[in-house]
């Protein structure tokens, strides 16, 4: 997959590596290394969101700005032998509108509009991108996420030279 080709080569710097958020997947053989969290978002139109939605028991929807034209869910797909699949349903609330997500179907249909990264401090792994792998950020700064996440985006060069959109996510910060 194009995108494990980009994160393998964003793995390689030592600190935007200490970063990302780990998680460890136990096979049944009993192996199993630290994996970076990583989401797959579907853009749907938004017939087939509620299609999709009601299919897998009608999930909350996520507390997205009201600024950004997208409604949202999360589904993950958990196995016996193979890595967790999560999934972040995506469709926008004006069709034809102006907004990313309607953008992108009204261009390219349905299909993987981005990839998202968990990271522990995403305003470090911007300036990291921004500073020794020389992408720019889509906004200037951080911006606020759905369920209260701080994000940036990325536009990533692939291997194939393709553009990937790469959504870098940090998840609130809870007083204990």
């Amino acid at each position: 997959m194009r995108v494990m080709n980009s994160l393998e080569n964003l793995k390689r710097d030592g600190e935007f590596r200490a970063l990302l958020i780990q998680e460890r997947f136990e096979r049944p053989n009993g192996d199993g290394l630290p994996e970076p969290k990583l989401t797959v978002g579907i853009a749907v139109f938004p017939v087939n969101f509620e299609k999709i939605r009601l299919a897998n028991d009608s999930p909350p929807l996520a507390d997205a700005p009201p600024d950004q034209d997208v409604v949202e869910f999360e589904l993950e797909f958990v196995g016996d032998t193979l890595k967790p699949l999560r999934l972040d349903v995506l469709t926008t609330n004006a069709p034809g509108g102006s907004g990313a997500i309607a953008r992108f179907l009204n261009k390219f249909g349905e299909g993987i509009q981005q990839f998202e990264i968990d990271v522990t401090d995403v305003d470090r792994a911007t300036e990291i991108l921004r500073t020794r792998f020389k992408v720019e950020p889509v906004y200037p700064a951080t911006r606020a996420g759905a369920n209260g996440t701080r994000v940036n985006f990325f536009l990533v060069t692939a291997a194939d030279g393709k553009k990937i959109l790469v959504e870098l996510v940090e998840q609130p910060k809870f007083d204990s």
